[in-house]
């Protein structure tokens, strides 16, 4: 493999979370269902923000996150992804660019505006979020670039992506162009809803063209249909060439080919949000990765980087990941 420019190129929604906190009563009220994403139309988005109380704004996206993770580490990352050129899409632009990640997708002129999550923090540390795919749903094969997608060690993207046919169409074309220059490419299955409407196409790309498969234990039992982590782990052994599997106290566990890797969590003094733990830990695994660490290794880095997030609101990292390692 010939050196590469970047060690991640990142493919996904890009979208500026909105976070507040709630009780269940909030989410009762709302008809929300707990620990869920669900995706919602404009009108809905703009009644769930007047109702919510104080928050923070900030520039998310599972895929986002991640590559935030990635530069946090002190990785070299690239992100693809379609915001309008509103004010929240300069935000979420300006806060890549301005910890060091490439992200030069063209910005949309016209059409809905830049993607925004509602997401709802409940005191046991669930979130909840809703979300407006707004100019995301512009993402398409025109701004997949070959060029950068061969500079790249790994391309990953995010399942939600296949709720959009266009943005499904861009990373299928990255996949063949990651291929064809002899890079790798990965995928977070994102949400077990997501899984749940894309089971077949999901276990197809697994098996034909993922190399690295991130997925939580509800997200893989739910992928296979089966009713505990164990029988998942196997049947994900058969199809997977490489699987991060995470079960948040519990650690994680990698596996490649006969190979199994179960690594505990990372301490953590006090769990407050866990939104962004999956995209961070995969943040960690893939630095470590593309750096030619040993699997159990990467997937210690990821549960650092994943016990950071989730000791503060937000899905960013307010500690340098490279001072924690």
């Amino acid at each position: 493999m010939t050196s590469a420019a970047f060690d991640v190129l990142g493919i996904g929604n890009a979208i500026v979370d909105v976070i507040t906190r709630a009780d269940d009563a909030f989410l009762a009220a709302h008809a929300l269902t707990k620990g869920s994403m669900m995706l919602i139309d404009e009108a809905r988005a703009e009644a769930l923000y007047a109702a919510m109380g104080p928050g923070i704004e900030v520039s998310g996206g599972s895929c986002g996150n991640t590559m935030a993770g990635i530069a946090s580490f002190g990785g070299k990352g690239a992100y693809v992804g379609k915001v309008k050129q509103d004010q929240l899409g300069g935000v979420f632009g300006h806060d890549l660019k301005s910890i060091g990640v490439s992200f030069d997708t063209p910005q949309a002129s016209s059409g809905p505006s830049t993607a925004r999550c509602l997401i709802m923090v409940t005191p046991d540390a669930q979130r909840t979020m809703n979300t407006y795919l707004g100019a995301c749903t512009g993402l398409g094969p025109d701004d997949i670039d070959p060029r950068l997608v061969s500079a790249a060690q790994v391309t990953y993207v995010e399942g939600y992506l296949w709720d959009a046919p266009e943005a499904k169409k861009a990373v299928l074309k990255a996949f063949d162009a990651a291929h064809a220059a002899g890079r790798l490419v990965s995928i977070t299955l994102s949400d077990s809803f997501c899984v749940g409407r894309y089971r077949d196409e999901f276990r197809a790309l697994i098996r034909d063209q993922v190399d690295i498969l991130f997925g939580n234990e509800a997200e893989i039992t739910s992928l296979y249909e089966v009713d505990s982590f164990d029988k998942a782990l196997e049947a994900t052994r058969k199809e997977a060439k490489i699987a991060a599997l995470t079960r948040s106290e519990k650690g994680s566990v990698v596996i490649k080919g006969g190979e199994t890797h179960a690594v505990p969590a990372a301490p953590v003094s006090k769990i407050v949000d866990t939104t962004g733990a999956g995209d961070l830990y995969a943040a960690g695994f893939l630095f470590g990765f593309t750096r030619g660490k040993p699997l159990a290794e990467c997937a210690r880095l990821g549960g650092i980087a994943a016990a950071e997030i989730i000791s503060h609101v937000g899905a960013r990292p307010e500690t340098p990941l490279k001072d924690l390692i």
